[in-house]
């Protein structure tokens, strides 16, 4: 054991010291005994992870920007870069990387053998994992590199974005004919990462590892965490925003999804905004848009590219429609869990309908619709119920984005005929199944479904435990054990006490706000305590659709108990 210890010792020891510069490919099979002695001096050799065969596919089809010359760090230094989708990096060093967490289900995507049963075979497994996995090492065949995209952040263009903390790792082809593309978060500086570091630290990791295989596992279309790999290098950071930074420990989590392209990576050939004044780093190539439309819709979406060889419009059509249900199936799926983004902007919306890039996310506890998951959006843009308004929104965003190889006036008559429908469709549905209403589909299920999240808002009932109690509901035609049933359910519902201060009066009546200068379609339950403290409450939002609005037949009247129907 001290032995393995000490050889993957030696291991990190010189992929900290013989690294290959940025920008530099390392051998994929070496011709003769010289090239594998200095390949072998450059990188460690793997072993478990030899197996993985990698394709990088992006790289070779879209335009990839060569670091500028310069200094030690000079490649990672903040700058635009036009006329190009990535641009090579390095990931940077961590001091002693170890394991924290690995995902056997997502890592056997990659082909990767099941985990070994002898202790030591795991630990050398483990130790290999830390070593390639926090980027101190490259496996042959990977081409790290940072995928430059642009933005709408909280409605407005935010000019070029990028993988300011991510890096491409590479393509990997398996046995079975999947590629999955391979990601660091977390690996150091990009030229994307501004004045920030390119880190992640322990806690906002692990976050995610959780959450993208949490996700994944409820059904709904994410990106997956294959491993969590901590150090003992650190980095400062405000933990509370209090003015109090501490050191945290730098972690990477490594990444795997068919692809990272998003919305954004079509808005780099933005020009000038109106309100912002920014542009793209290549405004006016469109030559790169149509290689980008070329790349996306022939790798991801080949059946479309199939059916639409000889028409390019009709082709992008395709592509966007299906881009639409997509993005509709999923934030209903959002919407069924309870789980709220926090930054749904547009440089973090798959390209091809996943949930990607965890950062201030959340669940709902008690039912609130307003609910607001991320401290930094004081207006309330990205609101648990506002999530598939924002989604529609970013939508239109990639219309404008596609044009002129997709016309606009062809992209907004899709997304008006598509998002809804297939939201409320997907929604329905998937409500239907958690209600246990799977043997008829009636036309009033969208008012019982508003009726009962209206109830859970008017008590304070937590969204997760009040589905999970509905399982457990007495049938039959004398059922047993109803009492207990109801004293559990109200149980997880808001206390008399919290009930009479979310009711408690606070303004006179008589002002105009109260009178009815409040948000269509909102109640006047603005100051329960289980809500997100904003004043006044509804005043300052963006415009959006409610339970009303998706569902008009919805009695607004009908306050009464939604178990009323039972």
């Amino acid at each position: 054991m001290a032995a393995l210890r000490a050889a993957f010792g030696a291991l990190l020891a010189a992929a900290r010291v013989r690294s290959p510069p940025p920008g530099q490919r390392p051998p994929r099979a070496p011709c003769s005994a010289s090239a594998a002695a200095r390949g072998a001096a450059m990188e460690p050799a793997p072993r478990w992870l030899a197996g993985l065969r990698f394709d990088n596919r992006a790289l070779r089809a879209l335009p990839v920007e060569t670091p500028p010359p310069g200094p030690e760090g000079a490649p990672s230094a903040p700058r635009p870069v036009p006329g190009a989708c990535f641009s090579r990096v390095r990931p940077a060093p961590l001091r002693q990387p170890r394991l924290v967490a690995l995902s056997e289900p997502a890592l056997a995507l990659l082909g990767l053998g099941a985990p070994p049963a002898d202790a030591a075979a795991r630990e050398a497994r483990e130790a290999e994992v830390a070593l390639f996995f926090s980027g101190n090492a490259l496996l042959p065949g990977a081409e790290p590199a940072a995928h430059c995209y642009c933005g709408h952040q909280f409605g407005q263009f935010a000019g070029q974005l990028g993988d300011g903390a991510a890096m491409y790792l590479g393509e990997v082809c398996t046995a079975a004919g999947e590629r999955w593309e391979l990601q660091l978060k977390g690996a150091g500086p990009t030229p994307f990462s501004r004045q920030a570091d390119g880190r992640k630290v322990l806690r906002s990791s692990i976050r995610e590892f959780l959450c993208s295989e949490a996700m994944f596992h409820l059904g709904i279309p994410t990106t997956r965490a294959g491993a969590c790999v901590t150090s003992q290098s650190t980095v400062v950071r405000d933990v509370f925003y209090d003015g109090n930074p501490k050191y945290e420990k730098c972690t990477v989590v490594l990444r795997i999804a068919s692809t990272f392209l998003r919305f954004g990576s079509f808005e780099i050939f933005k020009s000038a905004d109106e309100h912002t004044g920014r542009e793209g780093p290549s405004v006016g190539r469109n030559d790169i848009r149509v290689q980008m439309l070329d790349y996306v819709i022939g790798t991801f979406y080949p059946e479309i590219q199939a059916a639409h060889a000889d028409d390019s419009v009709q082709r992008n059509a395709a592509f966007f429609r299906e881009v639409t249900r997509r993005t509709a199936r999923m934030v209903a799926e959002w919407q069924c869990v309870g789980f709220c983004h926090g930054v749904l902007n547009t440089d973090n919306m798959s390209i091809v309908g996943l949930t990607i890039d965890y950062g201030p996310f959340g669940f709902l506890d008690r039912y609130d619709p307003d609910h607001v998951c991320n401290a930094s959006d004081n207006a309330g843009r990205y609101a648990y119920s506002k999530q598939p308004e924002v989604c529609k929104w970013n939508l239109q965003k990639l219309v404008e984005a596609l044009e002129p190889e997709l016309p606009r006036e062809l992209g907004e008559a899709i997304l008006a005929e598509e998002f809804d429908a297939e939201f409320r469709r997907h929604y329905l549905q998937k409500m239907r199944r958690k209600l246990g209403l799977v043997h008829a589909e009636l036309e009033d299920d969208g008012v019982l479904v508003a009726k009962l999240l209206e109830t859970m808002h008017l008590t304070g009932a937590d969204f997760t435990n009040t589905f999970h109690l509905l399982s457990s509901f007495p049938v039959g035609p004398e059922p047993q054990g109803m009492p207990e049933f109801l004293d559990a359910l109200t149980a997880q519902c808001a206390s008399l006490e919290e009930l009479k201060l979310a009711f408690r009066p606070q303004m006179d009546p008589r002002t105009p706000w109260a009178l009815g200068h409040h948000q269509p379609g909102h109640t006047f339950l603005h100051r329960l305590p289980w809500r997100s403290t904003r004043c006044p409450e509804g005043a300052a939002h963006a415009p959006s659709k409610t339970w009303e609005a998706w569902f008009p037949d919805f009695d607004k009247q009908a306050n009464r108990l939604w178990f009323e129907r039972i």
